[in-house]
């Protein structure tokens, strides 16, 4: 699978994105603008110590985007959508695109995408957008989940040796931007 973040502004949520795409086997691509630094403290403390584990490209142009991307199928996602992300039997080589924080996608990158292929999360009326960070989440673990989470670990298997909890941060290590 491949997420595209199209001019994402926030380091955190595009942190978070990287950090999620090494636990799932996903690639991530981002299209300049970016409203950060690649080199960003912040930003790596977002994505902790997952930026190795990640597959990570940068792209001048959402042009140049699909360029690397051939002929995956591609799915866009906005508020604006019509059909939702779970009326679709994802497959495993299937580009997610999202837009930045504030804009969304804008007309031009749409266009590029066909109409059928517009998708939406569902939310509660009234609400504009989920956070961006999430709803990558959202449809990565849907398409994972469709596709048997192929590649995950063995329940008790390849896990490093930290606490039990639901993630396996260390507290009390030092700061990796030092």
């Amino acid at each position: 699978m491949h997420v595209v973040l199209v001019a994402p502004e926030i380091h955190m949520n595009t942190g978070n994105i990287i950090r999620l795409c090494a636990n799932t086997g996903t690639v991530l691509h981002l299209v300049e603008p970016l409203g950060f630094t690649m080199e960003s403290a912040a930003l790596r403390r977002a994505g902790l110590d997952y930026h190795e584990l990640a597959e990570v490209h940068v792209h001048r142009s959402f042009e140049s985007a699909l360029g690397v991307l051939g002929s995956h199928r591609k799915f866009a996602f906005s508020s604006r959508a019509v059909a939702r992300y779970d009326e679709v039997q994802f497959e495993s080589s299937d580009v997610f695109v999202f837009g930045a924080e504030r804009a969304g996608l804008s007309s031009e990158v749409l266009d590029q995408i066909p109409g059928e292929h517009h998708l939406r999360l569902p939310m509660r009326p009234k609400n504009r957008s989920l956070n961006l960070a999430n709803s990558v989440a959202i449809v990565v673990f849907e398409a994972w989940r469709q596709q048997g989470f192929t590649g995950a670990a063995v329940p008790g298997e390849s896990l490093p040796e930290v606490g039990h909890g639901l993630t396996t941060e260390m507290f009390g290590r030092p700061p990796f931007d030092t």
